[in-house]
């Protein structure tokens, strides 16, 4: 029984969620994320399918109701519950995509573009075109413009490890100045490894918008002295 949808109306829901999941898929796997097009395409259609079965289910509902008045209070159709299944069973593909290190969190990202794209399908598969076309536009503008619009500078820490502790730091204060690094803060630490002495220095620091933390970390390890160069979250 399709109800009031169409094999035609079908059709087109589909092809929309596989649209515009496909354009945030596309951006996520080119920018090499955990999920990629497929991935993103499925969970719209997976959404859409289910907003769908829920709108068929209230429609038989309702027209059960109107065809048997004495059955009318038993007969319920509550058009949230399975869209609520969607909204809550999301989360745990989202996670697959969360990866942990020791001092870094990735794939926070593109969980939620997984999110919004399982509420693109249910927005689609219930025929809320308006939504979900302007819901399309506003992911695609956070995935791929707000970064270039707006940069929000951020706290990190570099953790640098050298030896000849008197001329690797006159080197590292040389280039945080020469970049105009501002430090916020700054850690200590010494161990002996052998007949040497390693320092270990944890700098809270804030770079310029012209300068990525990549960059920073690769010209302070090319000096000979150091021994360890790396960004680790606040």
């Amino acid at each position: 029984m399709t109800g009031d949808l169409s094999i035609y109306e079908i059709c087109v829901r589909m092809l929309l969620a596989v649209i515009f999941s496909g354009f945030i898929g596309f951006d996520r796997e080119f920018k090499n994320r955990p999920a990629g097009i497929r991935t993103h395409i499925l969970v719209c259609i997976g959404a859409a399918i289910i907003a769908m079965i829920q709108k068929e289910i209230t429609h038989t509902a309702l027209e059960i109701a109107r065809n048997n008045p004495d059955f009318a209070g038993v007969i319920r159709a509550d058009e949230a519950r399975l869209i609520a299944q969607v909204v809550s069973g999301i989360g745990f593909l989202g996670a697959g995509t969360i990866v942990v290190t020791k001092q870094v969190v990735r794939g926070l990202t593109t969980a939620a573009s997984l999110w919004t794209v399982a509420g693109l399908g249910l927005a689609i598969g219930m025929g809320n075109y308006r939504i979900a076309i302007v819901g399309f536009i506003g992911i695609m503008l956070v995935l791929t413009v707000l970064k270039r619009v707006i940069n929000v500078p951020s706290l990190k820490r570099i953790e640098i490890s050298f030896m000849h502790k008197t001329t690797t730091k006159e080197f590292i204060a040389g280039y945080f100045k020469e970049k105009d690094i501002e430090v916020k803060d700054v850690d200590f630490e010494v161990k002996k490894q052998g007949d040497n002495r390693v320092y270990t220095n944890i700098y809270t620091v804030e770079l310029p918008r012209s300068l990525s933390y990549q960059t920073v970390v690769e010209d302070l390890s090319m000096h000979e002295n150091m021994v360890r160069v790396q960004l680790i979250s606040v």
